[in-house]
């Protein structure tokens, strides 16, 4: 049996299944990246909810596995050369398991570099971006007086949005025919924004027909459908 004992989070969230991979998360939008991937590929795990309520994220036991205090992170108890591997960084988690399994990457290196780079399109832009709009239009900074901050945040959301529109203009995902982790590491991001974060008219949104389409298809997928409630939100 797997002995993952060594790994101080376990002492916190012990591994009932130690075989299978473990993921420490909440259903965020980056936190669904993962949850996602790993219902497209089928590949066993076990997970873990990181509560934010609790101050999870900032104990020792899961600090040791994320020095970052964020999730997701997960150990694969089946790493290369058969050994745990401890991870974090979303789109890290992304390319590790598409490689892992051969899935959700294209097999061409052209095109595999070329998915790579819509998912740090996504990490660098996306994600850092629509945050900052959820965080002044919905959550604290909404009380800001200087309107300033948002507008900027607003401003760049739009234009990242023109970004994906314009490129999937003729395109069903973001590499034409083949689902990818480039559309994974997008999907809880353009949900939140519009859903969420309650921004759809702020930015826009209905303009951009292309990106509404390719959301749509993206949350009929069953995979995605379980994985954006993974794990279940504390009540």
């Amino acid at each position: 049996m797997t002995d993952l004992s060594a790994f101080p989070i376990t002492k916190r969230w012990p591994a009932r299944h130690p075989d299978r991979l473990q993921l420490y998360s909440l259903p965020t939008p980056n936190g669904v990246k993962v949850s996602i991937m790993l219902e497209e590929i089928g590949l066993p795990y076990e997970v873990h909810l990181v509560d934010f309520g609790k101050d999870d994220q900032k104990t020792p036991e899961f600090l040791s596995l994320n020095p970052n205090g964020r999730i997701p992170a997960i150990i694969d108890p089946d790493g290369p050369g058969g050994q745990p591997l401890p991870l974090f960084e979303s789109g890290a988690i992304l390319q590790y398991l598409a490689e892992k399994t051969g899935k959700l990457l294209p097999s061409d290196a052209a095109r595999r570099y070329q998915a790579i780079q819509w998912v740090h399109f996504q990490m660098g832009g996306i994600g850092p971006m629509f945050g900052q709009v959820g965080f002044f239009h919905k959550f604290a900074g909404k009380d800001f007086e200087d309107k300033r901050p948002l507008q900027r945040y607003v401003d760049e959301s739009k234009r990242l949005l023109g970004v994906m529109e314009t490129h999937l203009a003729g395109r069903q995902w973001f590499m034409d025919d083949e689902y990818s982790i480039a559309d994974v590491s997008m999907i809880g991001w353009v949900r939140n924004l519009i859903g969420f974060y309650g921004a759809r008219e702020l930015v826009e949104f209905d303009q951009f027909k292309h990106v509404a389409a390719w959301l749509e298809r993206a949350l009929k997928r069953p995979a995605v459908e379980r994985g954006l409630n993974i794990p279940k939100r504390p009540t």
